[in-house]
């Protein structure tokens, strides 16, 4: 079976940025599984695995555009430390839910200056070029209730 829309697809995965370094994997651990053309995953992966079948194995780069988009300056804000009522430390590196342009997102505390706080609503890996080193694990035809929820139902699925 190859990999098309309404198929749920298992992949193994390896991602690394232009240095080689390992940003994330699932060897060792369980695959990832998702319905494929319901952007359950970046659309550069998604549209690399089209017409996959299983014990495919392949690299694909991907531009910043076709993984988590560019780096967008409107996207970072210096805001008053009095924006964190109710949290007595706050750090670099801690993240947020918060209401950003494109509704509730997470944002990222990037640096501190006295009063000012600066926070960034980027996705961690926007701006970087991605390599995923990809094995097809199983295709399988979605199930009519997955392929209408737009997701696959496993056992930590909560329908």
């Amino acid at each position: 079976m190859q990999v098309a829309d309404n198929m749920a697809v298992s992949i193994h995965y390896t991602l690394t940025n232009d240095e080689g370094e390992v940003l994330d994997s699932s060897i060792d651990d369980e695959a990832l599984v998702y319905l494929q053309g319901s952007g359950n995953i970046i659309s550069g992966l998604e549209n690399a695995l089209i017409g996959k079948v299983v014990g495919d194995k392949f690299k694909v780069r991907l531009d910043p555009e076709d993984a988590y988009g560019e780096l967008m300056d409107d996207m970072i804000e210096v805001i008053s430390r009095e924006m964190f009522e109710g949290i007595d430390n706050v750090e670099v590196g801690m993240q947020f839910h918060a209401d950003v342009s494109s509704g509730t997102g997470v944002v990222t505390v990037v640096s501190i200056d006295g009063d000012n706080i600066t926070i960034d609503g980027n996705h961690p890996l926007a701006g970087q070029a991605l390599t995923f080193d990809v094995e097809v694990i199983d295709v399988r035809a979605a199930t009519e209730e997955e392929a209408s929820h737009g997701h696959i139902h496993g056992e930590n699925c909560h329908h």
